[in-house]
């Protein structure tokens, strides 16, 4: 994430507030996809607080990322009717094929693993979305079949460059 890129969302703000924190970590995160230590001091400047502050409020709360998102960003339902159709055997077969614990990206920045409450498809349990594309009665070995499309995507894309 750039200076310029949180400048960007701050100029939008100009009379932001302390009441206007949340709604500018997630603006910012939204840009880029994570929150990075220079814009959380961006962000400390622009509203006069502390950074610890800024920090501690985003922190809090489980919305926020510090580290990029990998290209493949994968989440996990968690809610109840997730849990209840066997999510967390979804949840573990995502964290045995990547190798990742939930808040990890892999190292070639491909994947990244997020267990999340609630994906709001609880009729479609368990849930997993990649990338915001919700796959629905997802068993450990439809979940593989989703990981390998990714990778043949990212081969391809790789050969298209």
């Amino acid at each position: 994430m750039t200076v310029a890129d949180v400048d960007a969302v701050l100029r939008r703000h100009p009379a932001a507030r302390r009441d206007a924190l949340i709604p500018l970590l997630q603006e910012v995160q939204e840009t880029r996809g994570y929150l990075s230590r220079e814009a959380i001091l961006q962000i400390s400047r622009h509203l006069n607080l502390p950074a610890a502050k800024v920090y501690g409020v985003a922190t809090f709360y489980s919305q926020f990322r510090f580290r990029p998102p990998g290209k493949f960003h994968v989440q996990v339902c968690r809610g109840t009717g997730c849990h209840v159709a066997g999510s967390a055997r979804v949840l573990q077969a995502v964290v045995e094929g990547l190798g990742l614990r939930p808040g990890e990206t892999s190292r070639d920045g491909l994947f990244s693993l997020e267990a999340v409450a609630c994906l709001g498809a609880c009729a479609q349990s368990p849930v997993v979305a990649v990338n915001g594309e919700f796959h629905a009665g997802m068993t450990p070995d439809s979940l593989s079949a989703v990981l390998d499309s990714c990778r043949a995507k990212a081969c391809d894309d790789a050969r298209a460059h």
